[in-house]
């Protein structure tokens, strides 16, 4: 069953392995020196949504996730890639890996030192030396790029083939670069942004190219901003910098570190700590030590007191919810029990494009079940519902079968 793909990106040394830790428990090696990262790191992490378990009074015993609390966790797929430095798209540092593990992202969450501490290269710098809003626009600059670099190799076949053979520019490119994860939408998007014409690509020129390369990383690989290191001096200021310089952007203040800190200890029983929790509370001083309470002090001060959470899991609730308007449906077989066939209240939960339908469930749980499709039944009303009848989000649906 395929989930949704979260690219975890930025340059060396700013903390997107440690954020990646954070929000997976997955272990990915870290260290303050760049290319700590080589091979890409992939690992379930989760969406964070109300579970209906209390709206419905029941007891649910997950599958493919977990509720704690009456909070729902709904898995994704995250992705920890190599750190990205200039010119990375002429394969300089580990570019072209960097680039290649991105290709099926479906967004991107880009950690930034919000405090200036790093360089261009990931080199540790003085505090405030260096302007995060030049990351901002370096990324976007290496994955425009990236795109332009290989649509260049073979636009004349492109062009060639559009014009004499009169295909459909969108759906013909959708199908050429499949693999990098764009749509027709967003390829429509990007030819009305960059003012070219689909009908004539061979009279685009370099700079028409390249704008319809920078238009459709803006709609295929959209991205969302975790204004790292917050609890150090200065990225406050920073952060509301960046967010003046990029109206468009989402950021979210995040200190990776504390969430890293919190959850392992939450694991320890220490503290009583939910991810995306807004406080937490120290529950057995006996399972601390003094550098954790030290730690526990520091967070509390510079990063809760502050900015109301460590950020972590709501970049990844943006990633998804925000940017690509998913919303969490339970499929069951026992619509009046809410289970599968082997008991489990609430098994799954599916993250689903916004307005899905009955039929699109029936594909997510597998091809002969939407192949031998029959009908639907919201489990909340017990009433059936229409094939194309569009879903919300916290919907209970059982698929009815031949299969």
């Amino acid at each position: 069953m395929c989930m949704v793909e979260i690219g975890i990106v930025g340059k060396p040394n700013v903390g997107k392995s440690t954020f990646f830790n954070a929000a997976t428990h997955a272990g990915a090696e870290t260290a303050g020196y760049p290319f700590t990262t080589i091979n890409a790191n992939n690992a379930v992490g989760f969406v964070r949504t109300d579970c209906v378990c209390r709206e419905l009074g029941v007891s649910d015993t997950p599958k493919n996730s977990k509720c704690i609390g009456g909070v729902r966790f709904a898995p994704v797929n995250l992705i920890d890639v190599a750190g990205l430095v200039p010119d990375a798209h002429k394969g300089k540092g580990l570019g072209n890996k960097f680039l290649d593990d991105l290709r099926q992202a479906a967004v991107l969450v880009h950690v930034v030192d919000a405090s200036g501490s790093t360089d261009s290269e990931g080199t540790p710098v003085t505090p405030g030396s260096h302007d995060p809003i030049d990351d901002v626009l370096f990324l976007e600059n290496e994955i425009e790029r990236w795109f332009y670099s290989i649509f260049n190799r073979n636009w004349d076949k492109i062009a060639r083939r559009v014009e004499t053979e009169k295909k459909d520019f969108a759906r013909f490119f959708e199908e050429m670069f499949a693999g990098i994860g764009i749509t027709e939408s967003a390829i429509h998007q990007a030819l009305r942004e960059a003012g070219v014409d689909g009908g004539s690509p061979s009279k685009w020129g370099e700079d028409g190219l390249y704008q319809f390369s920078k238009a459709l990383r803006a709609h295929s690989k959209k991205m969302i901003i975790a204004a790292n290191k917050t609890d150090a001096a200065g990225a406050e200021g920073n952060i509301e910098r960046m967010r003046e310089r990029f109206p468009n952007y989402t950021f979210v203040p995040t200190s990776s570190m504390a969430e890293f800190v919190l959850v392992n200890l939450a694991e320890k029983g220490a503290v009583k700590y939910i991810p995306g929790d807004s406080t937490f509370k120290v529950t057995d001083t006996s399972n601390l030590s003094p550098k954790e309470g030290k730690a526990l002090d520091m967070i509390q001060a510079k990063v809760f007191d502050r900015f109301g959470g460590t950020g972590v899991q709501e970049c990844v609730n943006k990633a998804v919810i925000d940017v690509l308007e998913k919303i969490a449906v339970y499929p069951v077989e026992d619509e009046t029990h809410y289970t599968d066939k082997d008991g489990r209240v609430l098994p799954d939960v599916f993250l689903m494009n916004k307005e899905c339908t009955p039929f699109d469930v029936a594909e997510r749980i597998h091809t002969d079940i939407a192949k031998h499709y029959v009908a639907a039944i919201d489990a909340k009303t017990k009433r059936k519902i229409a094939k194309d009848h569009r879903l919300k989000q916290g919907d209970v649906v059982k698929i009815i079968s031949k299969a």
